[in-house]
């Protein structure tokens, strides 16, 4: 991954229209997916960072044959072709990972299902998060696993047999969700999840789309095992929570219009309109298609005024990504407190000790706690020098951050974008008014 330094000047405000790489939670879902369909599957929008390449490439390594055409700013062409269920090879080494753990998890649901034993390793910051979540449910349906404690690099010893479960995890997961449901597309009856809070569904509308029948009842969720999938045609739309950091500049520099198109409107990713407009934005949005089960669209959004928010546990993990550059923009004027997200301590970084340390830096007033933080910041930030610590999402909000500051800002490691937003800093130079 690039380790690079850049420097980011404040502007003004912001204004223009912006196109959006494809979204990741989308994209890993529609390959996983695609990889034990019946038949071809192609994808268009494919999203180009790093953590998606992640999966393609340990897919390849369980010997799906792809075709993936050049990289644009809006994501690439990806054709699979699928294997079946219980179709996957039997890998040559160790899969890589990489930085993602959207991949370590949901491919070890279907991992379990295959009766072999495949060794899935990544970076050193991948190899800090828990796994037990997943491995967990998977054991009790009869999958096997060695770990480091809990944590990668993880050896997954499949069987094609798995029992079906009723499982509630501890702490809301799509991603343990995911995994779970996709193991139980190879067990023997239904295999159940309930959700306490409800969490993305990104995995219930791409089955949906590969012709896969989900039950839905209440907070339960479930699928039969047995069932075929179809390969298709998919678009993938736009990432909301790459669009959250064009939102909340927009919303933290009066004068700011910024328009944002093709972009997914999922009803259980868009809490963060909502507390944007608690924040003080001014949000138009249009619904203008849906494909693969996804509502696609348009935002416009302006600053209008200021306001102090809350964000409570039960919202948190609709806003779980988002949660950094919010704190980036209550930094520039605003307040906010956060709590319930304790899970943000276990992602690429520890974000909140993280997130604490690079908003003071440039001149934040930020409070951390266990489970989440305050900041208030009254005053415009100074600007100064912020580390990402490897951590894309904290890379780009820091950015964001630095634009209302009255000097510049450096950020450090700030070629971490690249893991879900390549291009970002060219997007961000676009849009200076």
């Amino acid at each position: 991954m690039p380790s690079r330094a850049v420097t980011v000047h404040p502007t003004a405000c912001v204004r223009g229209l912006v196109r959006l790489p494809g979204d990741k939670s989308i994209s890993h879902r529609y390959a996983l997916l695609a990889a034990i369909a019946s038949g071809s599957t192609t994808i268009r929008g494919y999203s180009t960072g790093g953590d998606c390449a992640s999966t393609l490439r340990c897919l390849e390594g369980l010997g799906v044959v792809m075709a993936a055409g050049p990289a644009s700013p809006h994501g690439r062409e990806v054709t699979i072709a699928g294997r079946g269920i219980g179709g996957l090879r039997v890998p040559s080494g160790t899969l890589d990972a990489g930085n993602s753990g959207s991949t370590i998890r949901m491919l070890s649901g279907i991992l379990a299902a295959h009766p072999f034993t495949t060794r899935i390793d990544g970076d050193h910051s991948l190899r800090t998060r828990p796994m037990r979540r997943v491995m967990v449910p998977l054991e009790k349906m009869g999958a096997r696993f060695e770990s480091t404690e809990g944590r990668p690099p993880l050896s997954i010893t499949g069987r094609p047999d798995l029992t079906p479960i009723d499982y509630e995890p501890e702490v809301p997961s799509a991603q343990v969700k995911s995994a779970i449901l996709l193991a139980g597309l190879h067990a023997r009856g239904t295999t159940r999840v309930t959700e306490r809070i409800e969490t993305r569904d990104h995995t219930e509308r791409a089955l949906a789309a590969f012709g896969v029948t989900v039950q839905r009842h209440g907070p339960v969720i479930g699928v039969d095992g047995g069932q075929t999938l179809i390969g298709r045609e998919l678009d993938v739309p736009g990432d909301i929570s790459s669009a959250a950091f064009w939102m909340a500049a927009a919303t933290a520099l009066p004068g700011s219009d910024v328009t944002i198109e093709q972009v997914g409107l999922n009803p259980s990713r868009i809490g963060i309109l909502d507390v944007l407009r608690r924040m003080g934005a001014r949000i138009e949005t249009d619904i203008v298609d849906e494909r693969g089960h996804e509502p696609i669209g348009r935002i416009r959004i302006r600053h209008e005024a200021f306001t102090s928010t809350v964000i409570t546990p039960e919202e948190v993990p609709g806003v779980i990504d988002e949660l950094p550059v919010l704190a980036a923009l209550a930094a520039q004027g605003g307040e906010l407190s956060v709590s319930g997200a304790q899970e943000l301590r276990v992602k690429e970084s520890d974000r909140i000790s993280a997130l604490a340390a690079g908003l003071r830096a440039l001149g934040a007033d930020i409070e951390e706690r266990q489970d989440g933080f305050t900041v208030r910041s009254p005053r415009r930030l100074t600007g100064g020098r912020a580390d990402a610590l490897g951590d894309h999402r904290l890379a780009m909000a820091f950015s964001i951050a630095a634009l209302s500051a009255t000097g510049p800002s450096i950020i450090d490691d700030a070629g971490a974008a690249d893991v879900s937003y390549p291009g970002f800093f060219s997007v961000l130079d676009s849009l200076r008014a």
